[in-house]
């Protein structure tokens, strides 16, 4: 039997699609021998490889808010820690290590003195999440390891690389496409594209490197920090992946 690997990319709000497209490639009878993930990716991939349905995990989702799962850090002036993120996790991955896991996984954080990649496979799994989500100019970099890390999305978006060799088929879940129409009307929209569009630019070798990329329409309509929309969200995954990829045709594919 062939292994086959998922990647699942970075997006804020936009990474509830993941959960859509998980429910329908579990309708196809897909299951998955290795797991990676970035940002928004992280926390969805942590949580089913821990064993949560993509049910359960639109519910965990459904309960967060930015507002909610944030605090002031007063050491960075300005900007946000992760705190309310933390306890939820710890509410959903009671047993805080890679090894519990019951899907290998692999999560993409940015090194940001280093300037470089960092691909955490073992040891406490919450901090590398957290350090995988840490968006600059939003959250605190988070210290962990003797690193400070900030969006793994930054310099690789679809970690389809740190599994590659591991997996016969490799499945990429992508949700951070860049509309080709912009109007821009504050400040906060500028910079979340101009992020948006930087990120991009590193997913192009990734995608090449996935046998198969699932990416969703329509979600360009929606911004990195609209969870308040995250039914529609979790809806555009789920129903492109059931229209655009039928009963039968994953089997030919991996076989």
């Amino acid at each position: 039997m062939k292994r086959i690997g998922l990647v699942l990319s970075g997006g804020g709000a936009r990474g509830v699609a993941h959960i859509g497209v998980l429910q329908a490639l579990e309708e196809a009878g897909l299951r998955f021998s290795h797991i990676s993930g970035v940002s928004a990716g992280a926390i969805v991939g942590a949580l089913y490889a821990h064993g949560h349905t993509p049910k359960d995990i639109f519910g965990i989702i459904q309960q967060v808010s930015i507002f909610k799962s944030v605090r002031p850090a007063w050491s960075w002036s300005g900007l946000l820690k992760m705190d309310g993120m933390q306890e939820l996790l710890m509410r959903y991955l009671p047993v805080n290590d890679f090894g519990s896991l019951k899907v290998p996984l692999t999560i993409a954080a940015t090194e940001i003195r280093k300037g470089e990649t960092h691909y955490f496979t073992d040891g406490p799994l919450i901090p590398a999440i957290l350090s995988s989500c840490s968006i600059p100019a939003v959250f605190s970099p988070f210290s962990y390891r003797d690193g400070l890390y900030v969006d793994g999305g930054l310099l690789d978006n679809l970690p389809a690389k740190a599994i590659r060799d591991k997996c016969d088929f490799l499945l990429g879940s992508h949700c951070n496409v860049v509309s080709q129409t912009f109007d821009p009307t504050n400040l906060r929209m500028v910079i979340e594209r101009s992020l948006l569009m930087a990120i991009n630019a590193n997913t192009w070798n990734s995608k090449l490197m996935c046998d198969m990329v699932i990416e969703p329409t329509g979600l360009d309509r929606y911004s990195g920090l609209d969870i308040g929309k995250a039914r529609e969200i979790f809806d555009i995954g789920y129903k492109f992946t059931k229209e655009n990829f039928k009963p039968g045709q994953f089997e030919k594919m991996v076989a």
